[in-house]
């Protein structure tokens, strides 16, 4: 997520461009009234159409709502999201309400990432960095807060368990299969790849021992030192966090520096925002109200479905309910590695998972010591295990710098490995 921002380092290009060129064309008295017909025209495009009359006005919010909603066949699931309220407030059917909320929920999510890349155009390298970092993962932060507010801690563990899972096998697997088929080799920056595989082996040490202080029964307070260890470590793990941004943001304008005097004629800094500032701020406001209506249902609907289904309430959460959040990580990381941008893939896969385990979990953390939620990070053995090795495995695979199709179908197969273990795994505490 973190490598994306690259791509918003350079904006303003084209209207210098198009400035220069009409100062080259000055050779008659019109020139002021021309000037100021071409810089209205630009005011009517960014402005959202305020100062318009009411003809304008519409014309521009019908603009906005096709380059946003009506713009991907995608957008077509967004239906299922009132359909799943219908149908929780006159069946109560959970088991349905929970697959159309999932499917309604995909393209929310998708066009949450859309308008925040939106608004990081306006923001610089800098604060586009930051709003990136902190909207990356706002499905899942949703999601959990609901489920938090609702006393369902146990359904916010294994909600960002899986959404991790899903990042680091399922969403890598598929970027490094489809990119591997398009070319027999790919090289990405194994000194960035070192790093976040650090984070994460940090964060996994920060899980595996409140853990395993729990499962030895080893406490020195029987059912609190694990909490306090908990907290500790997440206020611990939290600036760690912010220094790696830090790190990273500070990395990112170095290199603008080192790029000032260079010649961007690359069709990749071609790139301009879709939809003015505004029309990003509200959109961003709109889904994401949206998606926190949606989520209550789809938190409510998990035990119904359990029930209706026969399937584990852990097969449900760690498995199926990530699809929601990650379905349109699977598509970019997929996109840029068949274009040879594995970086970028890697950004979406392995920094969204940095993310959840370095900043979401702790931050959960935190929030419910605040609330006086006892949230910690006691994922229980069998969980944490299966995060363990996950970790372990990826950075195994991510030491050579390299990827070919090979290791993708290896990450895929792994995948499948761990949703058969937590379609037979019985979770004690539901």
């Amino acid at each position: 997520m973190d490598y994306k921002l690259q791509i918003f380092g350079v904006k303003s290009h084209l209207e210098m461009q198009s400035l220069d060129d009409r100062s080259t064309h000055e050779v008659d008295d019109n020139l002021g009234r021309d000037a100021r017909h071409s810089v209205n025209a630009v005011d009517q495009q960014q402005a959202f159409s305020v100062s318009l009359p009411d003809g304008g006005r519409g014309r521009g919010v019908f603009k906005s709502i096709k380059t946003v909603v009506l713009s991907k066949k995608f957008n077509l699931l967004i239906p299922f999201g009132p359909l799943a309220i219908l149908v929780q407030k006159t069946t109560g059917q959970n088991g349905w309400v929970f697959i159309l909320g999932l499917l309604g929920i995909m393209p929310l999510a998708e066009r949450l990432g859309y308008t925040t890349e939106q608004l990081a155009f306006y923001s610089g390298p800098t604060v586009g960095g930051l709003l990136n970092a902190t909207f990356g993962n706002a499905t899942e932060l949703i999601i959990s807060i609901y489920a938090l507010r609702t006393g369902k801690i146990r359904v916010v563990q294994l909600s960002l368990l899986g959404s991790l899972l899903s990042n680091l096998l399922f969403v890598l697997g598929c970027a490094f299969f489809f990119g591997g088929i398009v070319r027999k080799e790919q090289v990405f920056s194994k000194p960035t790849a070192v790093v976040n595989s650090g984070l994460l082996l940090m964060a996994v040490m920060g899980l595996q021992f409140p853990a395993f202080l729990h499962s030895t029964h080893t406490e020195v307070h029987l059912g609190m030192s694990e909490l306090a260890l908990s907290r500790f470590s997440s206020c611990v793990m939290l600036p760690a966090y912010i220094a790696y941004i830090v790190f990273q943001l500070k990395n990112l304008n170095d290199l603008e520096e080192s790029q000032n005097g260079d010649n961007l004629d690359d069709d990749d800094y071609e790139e301009a925002p879709e939809i003015s500032k505004w029309e990003s701020v509200i959109w961003l406001a709109i889904m994401a109200a949206a998606i926190s209506i949606l989520s209550e249902y789809l938190v409510d609907a998990i035990e119904g479905a359990s029930l209706a289904w026969g399937v584990p309430v852990a097969f449900i959460t760690v498995i199926l309910l990530p699809i929601g959040g990650n379905t349109a990580a699977v598509t970019t990381s997929v996109m840029f590695a068949m274009k040879n941008k594995l970086d970028v893939s890697l950004g979406v896969a392995i920094g969204s998972s940095t993310q959840i385990s370095m900043f979401l979990i702790p931050f959960l953390v935190v929030i419910g010591w605040i609330f006086e939620r006892p949230v910690d990070l006691n994922f229980q053995l069998f969980e944490t295990a299966t995060l363990v090795m996950t970790v372990l495995f990826v950075a195994f695979l991510m030491q050579e710098g390299t990827a070919n199709y090979f290791k993708g179908l290896m990450l895929l197969f792994s995948y499948l490995i761990v949703s058969a273990s937590y379609f037979v795994h019985e979770d004690p505490s539901s």
